[in-house]
């Protein structure tokens, strides 16, 4: 049997603006935009050097002042995408215009606290937001998925995720300023792949 392992592409895909030009943006967003053919608009980072560097490598427009993004991304009905520390997402937010669609780059706050001010901006505001946890539509799990679908795989009755890897957490330096990182930063996605299959637990 032949497993789907591809998700459909956007036949009109919106434009998309970055607000963040650090590691994560490079390595994988601008890369995963530029074979999808999504057209990017712009992008902001608070760090002149990352925001000229990364606008030169892709072929952006640097926006030196966060609210021309905005302002660009608003006229165009364009996806924000979010990929900055944890303790400033909250504040871009509020920024943001009621009603926007928006990409937060995981871990949704620090802390409990953070994450319950950013639900709560996102309800007040109307926005359509999401959280970057992009494990679970990779293509090895959507093959996954497909053979359950198909019923190569029966019910599953038990999961393991074992992992053999050296994370370089020294790329992100504002982990530094964080009480939780593993969980939060790392393997936040397993347990969200975990949750794909099973579903929300009970208890723990």
């Amino acid at each position: 049997m032949k497993l789907g392992h591809l998700w459909d592409l956007p036949s009109d895909p919106r434009p998309i603006v970055l607000i963040g030009a650090g590691g994560i943006v490079n390595d994988a967003h601008l890369p995963a935009y530029q074979i999808a053919k999504f057209p990017v608009l712009g992008i902001y980072d608070i760090n002149s050097e990352n925001l000229q560097n990364t606008a030169r490598k892709w072929d952006l427009e640097p926006y030196k002042d966060i609210n021309d993004l905005i302002d660009v991304a608003a006229a165009s009905d364009a996806v924000y995408d979010l990929a900055t520390p944890p303790s400033v997402i909250a504040e871009i937010l509020e920024s943001l215009p009621d009603r926007a669609t928006v990409m937060i780059q995981k871990p949704m706050g620090s802390n409990l606290a953070e994450a319950s001010r950013i639900l709560e901006i996102c309800q007040k505001k109307k926005f359509t937001a999401a959280v970057n946890f992009q494990l679970r539509f990779s293509p090895m799990m959507l093959s996954v998925r497909d053979a359950l679908r198909q019923g190569i795989i029966e019910n599953i009755l038990d999961l393991e995720v074992h992992l053999n890897l050296e994370t370089p957490w020294h790329l992100f330096p504002f982990l530094k300023q964080m009480d939780r990182v593993e969980i939060a930063v790392h393997s936040i996605h397993y347990l969200d792949l975990i949750r794909s299959f099973l579903g929300t637990p009970k208890a723990v």
